[in-house]
């Protein structure tokens, strides 16, 4: 954690609520190095933790309870015991906060602040890692203690029912079970993680596009529906129950579209599992090669790239010393991530700037990160 985040969180809360909150946490963004959309079909995925985050800190208070969004300065009411689904920052929050007051049996008001260095809407979950600090903090304020997993699973709850996104499993988790140096191979229908070693000789570079995606603006929903009805039409509880020999003889009668995303979410969960095994043997130059196959089929068959994604992917592709690229999280723009030899790093990032100006007039912001540990509280 950058220690000026929580330190602006804090001064924030100060001058907004006066005197100092009594709890604190943080929770890392994360990116995921393959295994995109085959969360919520109970696939399997191999995110990491990064070193951006958000902070967020609570205390109690007498009145209503408030939530303030240091970043926006934006402060908005709370009341646990009415609080209805919402758009935003406050769907995030707000929801884990309704969870937490359930589940403490005593729902007293509380004051809370959160922001942090993570880039809102550009795929590296800053919902999860707001979910994730803001359910640490208050909750220590509130005496609920949870296992992460027993927290992911109520950060979830809140998105689906407060924020009004369907998501999956996989930011949660991520969120609050990460391994330091390690990425994990998830199995999204029973939760189960396997650390995963990164070398030392391999570094995730993230690329933002700057073009800011909305997961409840409809596209990714409708993902979810297409792989719900595609997993009916072809008689299986989900599309992790057909792997890739028993795929040929059974997509026959679908739909173009429905063909076009069996065939990417089978062949992702199948390409996840195979770069988990060549990251643990650091076999990069294969995991770079799964990369760039995943990026191509979340193109050309699941459909949830954009052009400037495309254009970060393609240059850091021409980049000597650069494994492989792809978008990371939902699409629609956000973030692609490149895996390199150290030693590359530079170039790649003069490559990928120059290109990205030439073709869309803009900036990419381009950092690299290594894998962090899980959300937890901090002393203040």
């Amino acid at each position: 954690m950058n220690p000026a985040t929580l330190e602006r969180v804090t001064r924030g809360f100060a001058e907004r609520f006066g005197g100092e909150p009594t709890a604190a946490a943080w929770a890392p963004g994360r990116v995921n190095l393959i295994g995109e959309h085959t969360d919520y079909s109970g696939g399997f995925v191999l995110p990491m933790a990064i070193e951006r985050g958000i902070a967020a800190v609570a205390r109690s208070a007498v009145g209503e309870s408030r939530v303030l969004a240091v970043d926006t300065g934006e402060t908005r009411p709370l009341d646990p015991l009415a609080f209805a689904p919402v758009g935003g920052w406050l769907g995030y929050a707000g929801g884990v906060l309704v969870l937490l007051a359930r589940r403490s049996g005593r729902p007293g008001a509380l004051e809370v602040a959160f922001g942090g260095d993570l880039p809102i809407g550009a795929g590296l979950s800053s919902s999860a890692a707001l979910e994730g600090a803001v359910s640490l903090a208050a909750g220590r304020v509130m005496g609920v203690e949870l296992s992460p997993a027993e927290r992911a699973a109520l950060c979830r709850r809140g998105e689906h029912e407060y924020a009004g996104v369907p998501c999956g499993i996989m930011d949660q988790a991520i969120v609050c079970s990460a391994v330091a140096g390690h990425a994990l191979l998830i199995d999204c229908r029973d939760a189960s993680m396997s650390p995963v070693p990164i070398p030392d000789d391999a570094a995730v570079v993230v690329m933002n596009t700057g073009v800011r995606h909305d997961l409840a603006s409809g596209e990714y929903a409708r993902r979810r529906r297409a792989s719900a009805a595609a997993a009916a039409a072809l008689g299986v509880e989900s599309l992790r129950d057909i792997d890739e020999e028993g795929l040929a003889g059974r997509a026959g009668g679908l739909s173009e579209d429905l063909a076009r995303c069996v065939r990417h979410v089978v062949g992702e969960n199948a390409r996840a599992r195979r770069a988990a095994r060549a990251l643990g043997e650091g076999d990069l130059g294969l995991v770079g090669s799964l990369m760039n196959l995943s990026h191509d089929s979340l193109r050309d068959d699941f459909r949830v790239s954009c052009a400037e994604l495309d254009t970060l992917v393609e240059a850091a592709r021409g980049v000597p010393g650069v494994y492989g690229a792809r978008m990371t999280g939902a699409g629609f723009g956000g973030c692609a991530i490149a895996l390199a030899r150290p030693e590359a790093v530079a170039a790649l990032a003069g490559a990928v700037a120059c290109e990205y100006r030439r073709r869309h007039g803009r900036r990419a912001e381009v950092f690299v990160s290594g894998a962090c540990g899980p959300a937890g509280m901090v002393d203040l």
